[in-house]
């Protein structure tokens, strides 16, 4: 089983990448923000202390912890942000290495692809086999953002600011799919990467 990490700024189309090869595959994908999500629910590793750090006011009615409550809180207090990341990043790398492990162990697959914009920060390329950086011109990026979430300039303007440079990607990867043209295009290239 090969590991693949996927990665690379909003709007570069990872998505939609995962979605071609997940149906043209034999592979699993597990994704950061899943993780991420589960590790939140009631009984789950993050649930307490989250509940502990921000407080049972970021509780839904159902008492599991509510999205915007707790995007509220941390927004509120940018000093949040960061003892919320070392709750969250630590349980997710631990989630998916475990996964990888086991899926490694049952055999079945001839890829494990691990997608995620931080990657490259939380120090995934010792766990993956190759990391891949979905490149896309910025222009196309605002304009993805703009047309499928609705995004303002303003929005696009900061959190690309939050993420790495270009250059950055490039060098913390070990191959780059250029997503910027026609789809057929990029299919080809994953094709010439896995066959």
């Amino acid at each position: 089983m090969k590991t693949i990490g996927i990665t690379g700024g909003v709007g570069c189309g990872k998505s939609r990448i995962l979605e071609y090869i997940r149906e043209n595959y034999n592979c699993k994908i597990i994704t950061a923000d899943d993780v991420a999500n589960e590790i939140k629910e009631p009984g789950e590793v993050c649930y307490q202390p989250l509940i502990d750090l921000l407080g049972k006011d970021i509780l839904g009615k159902d008492k599991r912890i509510d999205k915007k409550k707790m995007a509220a809180k941390i927004f509120a207090d940018e000093s949040l942000l960061l003892r919320v990341n070392d709750i969250i990043h630590p349980a997710v790398k631990d989630y998916i290495l475990e996964y990888k492990k086991t899926e490694k162990e049952k055999g079945k697959i001839d890829y494990l692809f691990i997608e995620a914009a931080l990657l490259i920060e939380c120090g995934y390329n010792a766990h993956v086999d190759e990391m891949w950086y979905i490149y896309t011109k910025e222009e196309v990026r605002r304009e993805r953002l703009k047309r499928s979430r609705g995004y303002s300039d303003e929005k696009i303007d900061s959190i690309m600011a939050a993420q790495l440079s270009e250059e950055d990607f490039k060098k913390g990867s070990d191959k780059c799919i250029d997503n910027s043209a026609g789809f057929e295009n990029t299919v080809k290239q994953i094709r010439k990467l896995l066959g």
